[in-house]
């Protein structure tokens, strides 16, 4: 059987823009019948959007690129922040649905959806965690630092005062995970470890850390500063990364530290009081599907099976398959020289993409053990044809899962994706929506499209992706089965030893790794079911008329939704493909 087992962190990771908590200045309406007063859903949404773009300067500049606050963990500004989702539910459901146009309903409908299922965490607050070593902010925050833009010189200003705050809302985190120990909600040794061995690699270097060398190489591409202000701004970032922000992630690793052995469970989230209810809630928020925990592991289950039913056929039909698959190498060329052969590969299945420029940069080092091959940055929605991609410089370029990691981050993937959506006239409102299923599952789904794009023979693209496929399944499964089922590791062990893999440090590693990022896998291969089963829907519904461009303009023209309401908008939006838009 060909099947081979990856370590670690297999799968990119996008950086979301919504990453952080707080609350904004009120700007909703203080009661239903003021909106029944005039108010136009509209209207509603711009203040919706307004409100929350401005809880935080991240979130605000990696939106909007013109903008100081990194967010509030305090329990007045969750309690706050409670307060105004309710009264954004109560407005909400004072609009005519009837009335409203066809994009207005798509985007009630979104988030209708979403404020509900942000409601409905409220009882998980100290189940969440902050920390996780791949998603969590101490990971992530140092890469929105470093790519923080400065288009003008007050964007220079924004960032130093927002930087300035790391040390109280690292002081916030600190306090918030000391609750999750009280709770007995803590996180299991081993996670605990991984961070603060992360925060001690980032804290490394301290003269030249990077911080400053990225901070001073951004100033020196400004040339409408002066020598004496470029002089006062880098003097004051180095004073602060090396008083501020190494300071915080020291106080960090050293207050975990002390929580290390106050974690209560070392496996699964249903091995927590509330925990599988919890788990139901993430499943459903990671991947957008309606389905049960019970009807996912089905469908995990049954992909799985017809995927290494179609390797075994093709392996007998092409003997020696495996063997080419196992050799597969690609010619070295460089990423920004790959996106674009990808750019161009992919146009027989999807519609062509505005003009839209790109950079590509390195991690540090200090963070490559830590971080994904590659991550796409989301443009900000008023310049989104500008784009970043970050590429983990300890992977190999000449691997087929780098032209697909490419294939996942650029082009047809998430940068593909949200040029894509904004170009078809997705509302502000929905930028600040986070549908995970989505996002992940169509970057998901256009890599295994992508093998078919490096110029292999059919037979061996084919197995490379039913191959990856099958694999993902796998760490599905293993999630479903850790944190709804209670899996122990000799329960892992035993699971993917039926699939022929027994080697216990790697299965040890991806046992740790779901444990810490509790549904985690479900967001890439749930998602990516799921847009199988819609392209199955679309195929049945248009017949002759079908065609991959056609499905793909559609689907991204709705842009990030829940799949029920993705299939239900469909016709609306596969019906105006020479447009991308419904009015």
């Amino acid at each position: 059987m060909y099947f081979r087992f990856r370590q670690r962190v297999l799968l990119p990771i996008l950086l979301v823009c919504c990453l952080l908590t707080g609350c904004g200045a009120k700007l909703l309406p203080d009661s239903a019948q003021e909106t029944e007063a005039g108010i136009s859903f509209d209207e509603f949404s711009e203040h919706f959007f307004r409100t929350e773009i401005s809880s935080n300067t991240i979130n605000l500049h990696f939106t909007l690129s013109e903008p100081i606050s990194l967010g509030n963990l305090t329990p007045e500004a969750v309690d706050e922040s409670r307060a105004s989702l309710e009264n954004a539910l109560a407005v909400l459901k004072t609009f005519d649905y009837d009335s409203l146009s066809a994009r207005e309903k798509l985007d009630y409908e979104i988030l209708t959806d979403y404020l509900q299922m942000i409601s409905d965490s409220s009882e998980f607050t100290l189940y969440d965690e902050i920390l996780r070593p791949s998603t969590g902010i101490q990971a992530q925050l140092p890469v929105l630092y470093e790519e923080y833009r400065f288009y003008e010189k007050q964007d220079i200003e924004d960032y130093l005062a927002l930087i300035a705050l790391t040390g109280d809302y690292f002081d916030q985190i600190i306090e918030f995970e000391r609750k999750k120990a009280s709770a007995g909600l803590f996180m299991p040794d081993f996670a605990c470890d991984t961070i603060i061995s992360q925060c001690e690699a980032f804290t490394q270097n301290r003269k030249e850390h990077y911080l400053i060398t990225t901070f001073d190489h951004k100033l020196s591409q400004m040339t409408e500063l002066s020598d004496a202000e470029r002089q006062t701004y880098q003097a004051k970032n180095e004073t602060l990364v090396k008083e501020t922000i190494l300071p915080a992630y020291e106080k960090l690793a050293s207050a975990l530290t002390e929580l290390l052995g106050s974690g209560t469970n070392n496996a699964g989230l249903c091995h927590f009081p509330n925990g599988a209810k919890y788990y139901e809630y993430l499943v459903r928020h990671n991947t957008g599907s309606d389905k049960s925990v019970r009807e996912i592991q089905k469908m995990v289950e049954e992909q799985c099976s017809q995927d290494l039913s179609d390797a075994g056929i093709l392996m007998l039909q092409h003997p020696g398959l495996e063997e080419k698959c196992a050799s597969v190498r690609l010619d070295g060329m460089d990423s920004v020289a790959t996106l674009h052969v990808l750019q161009e590969e992919m146009l027989t299945q999807f519609p062509a993409a505005p003009d839209t420029e790109f950079t590509v940069s390195y991690i540090d080092e200090c963070m490559e053990d830590y971080m994904a091959p590659a991550f796409y940055i989301t443009a900000p929605i008023d310049n989104y044809r500008k784009n970043s991609i970050f590429i983990n410089g300890s992977t190999d370029a000449s691997t087929m899962r780098h032209f697909t990691t490419l294939a996942h981050e650029g082009f047809p993937g998430h940068l593909y994706q949200t040029v894509m959506s904004y170009e078809a006239g997705l509302s502000p409102v929905r930028s600040i929506l986070n549908y995970p299923g989505y996002v992940e599952g169509w970057a998901t789904y256009v890599e295994m499209l992508s093998y078919h794009y490096a110029g292999l023979e059919t037979p061996v693209a084919d197995l490379l992706s039913l191959n990856q496929s099958a694999l993902l399944s796998l760490y599905a499964a293993t999630d479903l089965g850790i944190h709804y089922d209670g899996w122990s590791f000799s329960d892992v062990l035993a699971f993917w030893a039926d699939y022929g893999i027994t080697d216990q440090n790697s299965l040890r590693s991806v046992y740790e790794l779901i444990v810490e990022e509790p549904a985690h896998y479900l967001k890439y291969y749930v998602g990516y079911l799921e847009f199988l089963e819609l392209k199955e829907e679309a195929k049945k519904r248009y017949g002759n008329a079908y065609s991959d461009v056609a499905f793909h303009r559609a689907v991204l023209a709705i842009g990030p939704a829940p799949f029920p309401i993705l299939e239900k908008y469909l016709d609306a939006y596969y019906l105006v493909e020479n447009t991308g838009t419904a009015e």
